[in-house]
């Protein structure tokens, strides 16, 4: 699934609280409580924007920040209690975005995400290149092997957004509701188009080694750049 922000608080009352907010001014929100449910979520999730708690059950948010540097460059605001100077120093040493201090106005907190997710979301990925394959999102153009490749709307809709998850196994649900925007779409409808995009930019669609099938889950894109 897609969300636009990540709480990580052992403070539940907060995080439960904080989550329905956002989400009913629309900004999409999920909350786990732990270091192993941060790790879990980010790898089953895509995810815009996350609020770490320093202070968690079964870890540090610091060590937890430096361990998700290693895999994502998502924004990340801290959330602490803590007025001590020494905390912002290495909170925004070792990869967080900005230091927000608790207690704070949900209304001011929600300002301040839709400011960030507007600012990083001014930048996603322009498109994709290697030395098979070539792909202009905005001019909605692919090229393989030196020729332009032609594709339904749906079919550049999916492959886009494949790429835009890259090297992250992405559920048939997930495709259904962020592609078609229809939970209720089949399996077959989706296995189609997996067909026909394997068979416009595979070198053998029988082996492909972009759009990869993750058995039981759904679709990876596996990025071949040279």
């Amino acid at each position: 699934m897609k969300y636009d922000c990540l709480i990580v608080d052992d403070e539940k009352l907060f995080a439960d609280s904080a989550a329905e907010y956002f989400n009913l001014f629309g900004v999409r929100t999920a909350v786990v409580y732990d270091t192993a449910g941060c790790l879990d979520f980010i790898e089953k999730n895509t995810v815009e924007l996350m609020l770490l708690d320093i202070n968690l059950g079964d870890g540090s948010g610091f060590e937890l920040c430096r361990e998700l540097r290693e895999k994502t460059q998502i924004p990340i605001l801290f959330l602490s209690a803590r007025t001590s100077d020494d905390d912002k120093i290495v909170a925004l040493n070792i990869g967080g975005d900005d230091y927000i201090q608790k207690p704070c106005s949900l209304s001011v907190l929600l300002a301040k995400l839709k400011a960030v997710l507007k600012r990083y979301g001014q930048h996603p990925k322009k498109g994709y290149s290697d030395e098979w394959m070539t792909i202009d999102f905005a001019a909605k153009q692919v090229i393989v092997a030196g020729n332009p490749i032609r594709l339904t709307t749906l079919e550049f809709k999916l492959l886009t957004y494949l790429i835009q998850n890259e090297n992250r196994a992405v559920s048939k649900k997930e495709i259904f509701e962020n592609v078609w925007e229809d939970k209720f779409t089949g399996d077959g409808t989706l296995n189609v188009h997996i067909r026909k995009l394997r068979e416009a930019i595979e070198r053998n669609p029988g082996e492909p080694c972009y759009i990869i099938t993750v058995w039981g889950t759904g679709y990876r894109f596996c990025g071949k750049r040279a």
